[in-house]
């Protein structure tokens, strides 16, 4: 398992509206890097090295799970969509945004395209002025020296002067929550991108333990016969195990996630059960309701029938291969009456129908930027 280390970055400006640039760039690391720790101060600087407008410079540490080199992809991409277009000249130039790793935990990195600790950074002031407001003590792992002694010693004197603007830090998903529900339509996706939050963010996750359901295999073979015992089962089992989940934090995560929300119950009870069984069906359910946590933020995945369908068939599952559009949007309708109903849910409605979060990444970071800005 992957674990989280700290890095240290530099961020500089030089075009257009350099603060704007700043912020966008901070933004774009703490959705595609990881969670950003602190952030310095900004200074106004001279352009070195070449004929240019001043600079805004800043420096900030970060957590992320990436390797050196994947962290280095990152920060590539998020400069190209910042407008910077890197040439061939070997001479300095002006730039709407530049990134460089200072620092990655205390290692010391050689290869191809990578040098850390950055090699220049102990001549700059304009880097290890921010650096020093952020990280006085840590060490340099080639120098032997802190940050502060460093600074003090450096020889560049060119002129570094605080600007009166502070950039705003982004809130992490684990800031911002503690529990995430995601919900959906048979074959949305939200097991998938349960997985994939977790994964890239350090969460507990609660998954379905749908599989092991003896029922459900035998219930689209007879809808009938089979759906009132299906749907004790399943109402059953997801309060067991989100009862018990939800009440045994992992010290070692920074959230807990779920693919489903114990509601998801009664929407496909009201589907699948006759009016009476329905009735038993939901005093059954009341009881149970209101001993469950409640998510600080309800995800509801929406794809539209057709794509469902599609998911439906290319996943492969022979008990869902007679699942018909009628059926579907009957799901449909059942959590749009949930949603609208149940005013006390902090919700969030995502529609994936044009999306492909799974092999596109900016689709994905769209996602991402849709949950920590609800």
């Amino acid at each position: 398992m992957s674990i989280f280390r700290s890095t240290y970055l530099s961020l500089g400006s030089n075009q257009g509206n350099r603060l704007e640039h700043l912020q966008q760039a901070v933004d774009l690391l703490a959705v595609h890097v990881g969670i950003i720790e602190k952030i310095s101060p900004i200074y106004q600087t001279e352009a070195v090295g070449f004929e240019g407008d001043d600079f805004y410079n800043l420096c900030l540490l970060l957590r992320t799970r990436l390797s050196p080199e994947k962290l280095l992809g990152e920060i590539l991409e998020i400069e190209s969509l910042l407008g910077r277009i890197r040439t061939t000249k070997s001479t300095y130039e002006s730039r709407t945004i530049d990134i460089d790793i200072l620092f990655f935990e205390d290692e010391i990195i050689f290869s191809k395209n990578l040098i850390v600790p950055h090699q220049e950074l102990i001549k700059r002031r304009f880097v290890l002025q921010p650096l020093s407001d952020i990280a006085p003590n840590f060490i340099h792992p080639i120098e032997k020296k802190s940050i502060r002694t460093l600074l003090h010693s450096c020889m560049d004197h060119s002129s570094v002067n605080p600007i009166n603007h502070t950039l705003k830090k982004p809130i992490s998903l684990s800031e911002k929550y503690n529990y995430i529900a995601i919900e959906g339509n048979i074959g949305a996706g939200k097991t998938t991108l349960t997985n994939m939050l977790a994964n890239d963010f350090n969460a507990k996750k609660v998954l379905e333990r749908f599989a092991d359901n003896p029922f459900l295999p035998k219930f689209y073979k007879d809808e009938e016969r089979y759906a009132f015992p299906l749907e004790m089962s399943f109402l059953a089992d997801r309060y067991q195990q989100l009862s018990d989940d939800l009440a045994q934090f992992d010290l070692f995560k920074n959230f807990i996630i779920s693919d489903y929300y114990i509601f998801k119950s009664l929407i496909f009870a009201q589907v699948t059960l006759a009016t009476e069984e329905y009735q038993l069906y939901r005093r059954m359910f009341d009881i149970m309701y209101n001993e469950i946590t409640k998510p600080d933020l309800y995800i509801y995945l929406y794809q539209n029938t057709s794509r469902l369908l599609d998911n439906i068939k290319k996943r492969g599952r022979d008990y869902e291969q007679n699942i018909s559009g009628d059926y579907l949007n009957k799901i449909h309708k059942g959590y749009a009456s949930f949603i609208q109903s149940e005013k006390e849910l902090n919700t969030l409605i995502i529609d994936v129908s044009e999306l492909d979060f799974v092999s596109d990444k900016s689709d994905y970071r769209k996602i991402i930027k849709e949950i920590i800005n609800s």
